[in-house]
């Protein structure tokens, strides 16, 4: 299939800017994208980071450009989707990627820490979609790819209820809008990443790092790459058939019991 899966698709990746080493998910499904013959509009509220992304893009000589927004705003929401319709006259893909993290028990959030976490993490999404969704429908139809997290399928002993919760919504809102939008030729997916090394993560103990390590039955670690990959499949044409999916690119932690892991922590 060479390098054109994606080939004259034109491709919104939300919270495409680049933070350096290692490589955040937008970063690497905005260039994968890029490569697969795909025009990209990146968007990222850090006009730099977004730069940054373009630069990568360009330099292997394919088609990118910014759009600086805050997708916790309607108005921009709306803009960044005009802006795929100004410049390319259509949409194919839409990747939200952009989230904040958001730690502690039901009992310990306060209403504003909420408000926040849900407007970058799903009222973004929600609002993307909006948007994106009739000018897809006006292209002939297109995917939709929500980042999850394994936190919204599954709870563990770390409490982070407003950023797990959040996650889970992402994951029903691609459901919803598979459903809802089927008849449209829409196809909505979303990828729930495990233990992956990305730039939010880069900063934890080497401990911490060996524990994500080991618990995954692959006895590894995963890249924004291997998010990457999981997105230009479910953008591409080879799954025209596959909607309203959770897909987990998590090494197998997912399919373990605590008991099964176990053995390789200790």
């Amino acid at each position: 299939m060479g390098m054109a899966r994606l080939q004259d698709k034109i491709a919104l990746v939300v919270g495409a800017g680049s933070r350096g080493e290692p490589a955040g998910t937008g970063y690497a499904a905005a260039k994968l994208f890029a490569q697969h013959g795909a025009s990209v509009v990146l968007v990222d509220y850090n006009r730099q980071r977004a730069e940054a992304t373009k630069r990568e893009i360009l330099k292997v000589g394919r088609s990118a450009s910014l759009f600086v927004a805050d997708v916790t705003s309607e108005d921009d929401c709306r803009a960044m989707v005009a802006a795929c319709q100004e410049r390319h006259g259509g949409l194919d893909i839409l990747l939200n990627n952009v989230a904040a993290p958001g730690s502690g028990k039901v009992i310990d959030v306060s209403s504003d820490e909420l408000d926040q976490i849900f407007a970058v993490n799903l009222r973004s999404m929600m609002l993307a979609c909006k948007y994106a969704i009739p000018l897809m429908k006006a292209s002939g139809g297109g995917s939709i790819i929500n980042i999850s997290s394994i936190d919204g399928l599954r709870t563990g002993m770390h409490p982070n209820v407003p950023y797990a919760v959040t996650k889970a919504g992402a994951a029903h809102l691609a459901r919803v809008v598979a459903v809802h939008h089927g008849r449209d030729n829409i196809r909505a997916n979303c990828i729930a990443p495990g233990h992956i090394y990305a730039p939010f993560v880069r900063h934890i103990a080497q401990d911490t790092r060996r524990l994500r390590q080991n618990v995954a039955p692959l006895g590894s670690e995963g890249t924004a790459w291997d998010v990457a990959n999981a997105a230009l499949f479910l953008a591409s044409d080879e799954a025209r058939w596959i909607s309203g999916v959770v897909l987990p690119v998590d090494g197998g932690l997912l399919a373990a019991t605590p008991l099964a892991v176990y053995e390789n922590l200790t």
